[in-house]
């Protein structure tokens, strides 16, 4: 996991200074305020000094793709101002670390983790707020809910307690051309706007769109997101141990 001798903490820094004037660039170009975008910082395998860097230059949002990792890296990390969101998928059986640890888990993918994240809510006495995942490109490869079927999924868990559904998360397919990941986005963008409008349940609302990561942030800002999740324009490309 050790990549801060390929990638200095001066790189960090340049990076998030250019993104921030792309992210700034799309917003206007969409008639946006940049304010009304979050920009979270993807730590997969990045190491605690590199991500307190970013945390520095004013970085208040970071996500962690697994429970372990994350649980690894938190206690050197200066979270004081910083929250963080688990955007990986989540096993059942590492629900009980992860309502713990995260502010908020990305990635809800089914009924059964609905439930599991409700019930170890509930037993920690708090409420967990998550994000539906859309598997927008219906591909067998990814996790997340056919779009055909969200109404269906929303009608259940918000039957259930200790959970509350803030927005959205979508990774449209990564061979698409910038045409169709444009329509993809539009098309998870109407179904935000959609279920907003709809507001049938008080545990379900829609204040986050998060979708766009390095190679296409800016299409997704162009389309209504509101989370962009930039890892490797941040912190170079991942090295693997």
């Amino acid at each position: 996991m050790e990549n801060s001798s390929q990638y200095r903490q001066d790189d960090v820094r340049r990076n998030i200074e250019d993104i921030r004037r792309k992210i700034d660039k799309a917003a206007a170009s969409s008639g946006r305020k940049s304010e009304e975008i979050a920009l979270m910082a993807v730590t997969k395998t990045v190491p605690p000094e590199l991500i307190n860097t970013a945390i520095g230059e004013g970085i208040t949002l970071i996500g962690e793709n697994k429970v372990q990792e994350l649980e690894s890296k938190r206690g050197l990390l200066h979270l004081e101002n910083t929250s963080v969101h688990l955007i990986g998928r989540l096993q059942t059986n590492k629900v009980k670390k992860a309502v713990g640890m995260a502010d908020m888990i990305q990635s809800l993918d089914s009924v059964k983790l609905a439930e599991e994240i409700s019930l170890r809510s509930i037993q920690s006495g708090m409420v967990k707020d998550v994000l539906i995942e859309i598997n927008i490109g219906n591909e067998e490869s990814k996790s997340g809910i056919d779009i055909h079927e969200i109404d269906e999924f929303l009608e259940k868990i918000s039957q259930l307690d200790g959970i509350s559904v803030k927005g959205l998360m979508t990774i449209p397919p990564f061979d698409c051309e910038i045409s169709e990941t444009r329509r993809y986005f539009q098309e998870i963008h109407n179904l935000f706007v959609d279920i907003r409008a709809k507001n049938q349940h008080n545990t379900i609302e829609m204040l986050y769109l998060s979708m766009g990561m390095s190679s296409d942030f800016e299409i997704a800002i162009e389309e209504g997101s509101n989370i962009v999740r930039i890892g490797s324009s941040i912190f170079g490309k991942r090295i693997y141990s």
